[in-house]
């Protein structure tokens, strides 16, 4: 048998809780993992990164199939869950641990992120420059249970986490139905 190329990617972009649904409903995705990437302490905990003080981002890991879905259409539904101009946060969360970057495990990673960061730029929607960093993947560690899949096994409140901080309307003033 087989076996089959999966790759990693991996993203930030404020709220994890709420960077896991987009890409965990397209084909080719098998696995999106909420943790704590880019900071310089072993096996945070939510609180010492929601604390400010380790360095890390909240992000999601995600194994993919390229062959299915491709790096460049990872990019495109990760430019649509965000507010790329947004330098302090995303949406209701504010601070470093909530910025968003693109974490890339190679070179060709590297260049398809540049890439579209620079269509994005050039082409809109956005007026204002581009925040998101694009950075060398480090040590990704998974988030604590309860923070995996969050849109499953609590809909009512990530629905309402989604909508009440602002997330929900920016994506659709934004991106429209994309």
């Amino acid at each position: 048998m087989e076996e089959k190329k999966y790759e990693l990617a991996a993203f930030a972009g404020g709220c994890f809780w709420c960077m896991v649904k987009p890409f965990d409903e397209q084909p080719g995705i098998i696995e999106v993992t909420s943790g704590y990437t880019g900071g310089s302490k072993e096996n945070p905990t939510y609180e010492e990164v929601c604390s400010e003080t380790t360095g890390h981002y909240e992000a999601v890991q995600i194994k993919f199939n390229p062959e299915v879905f491709p790096y460049e259409k990872l990019l495109q539904v990760y430019w649509q869950q965000i507010d790329p101009t947004d330098e302090g946060g995303q949406f209701y969360d504010r601070g470093q641990s909530y910025q968003t970057a693109i974490f890339y495990y190679n070179e060709k990673q590297k260049e398809q992120a540049e890439q579209s960061k620079q269509d994005l730029a050039e082409n809109g929607p956005f007026t204002k420059p581009i925040a998101t960093k694009i950075l060398p993947a480090d040590t990704f560690y998974p988030a604590e249970d309860y923070h995996q899949d969050y849109y499953k096994k609590s809909p009512l409140r990530y629905n309402a986490y989604h909508q009440g901080s602002g997330r929900a309307a920016f994506i659709k003033k934004h991106w429209g139905n994309k």
